[in-house]
């Protein structure tokens, strides 16, 4: 999974280059907008959200399971596990973010 991952990741960071390309200057003087580039902004938005909502999920899953197991030799250790979750469901509010600032620019 991981190896898939790490092959997919030069194809996302090619594919998000194009979203943040620099217009030239004499489409800017024109006044004339591309009408694909409303295209790239909310496919850029929706892989922003996409994928940290993929790994937040990850990554609450791996720390759920771990906190249960935790828990289950000592009950005491409940409430000191709810922050780690907090912090991965966190991956998923940043996300969110970057999308929001994506379609606002």
């Amino acid at each position: 999974m991981k190896r898939r991952l790490i092959a997919l990741l030069p194809l996302l960071l090619g594919l998000s280059m194009a979203v943040f390309a620099q217009e030239t200057p004499a489409a800017e003087a024109a006044g004339a907008a591309d009408p694909n580039t409303s295209v790239w902004k909310y496919f850029a938005a929706a892989l922003a959200v996409g994928i940290s909502c993929i790994a937040g999920g990850i990554a609450v899953g791996q720390i759920g399971s771990a906190a249960m197991g935790a828990m289950s030799e000592n009950p005491e250790l409940s409430g000191k596990a709810l922050p780690y979750a907090g912090l991965a469901e966190g991956i998923c509010l940043w996300g969110f973010l970057v999308a929001l600032f994506i379609l606002l620019v």
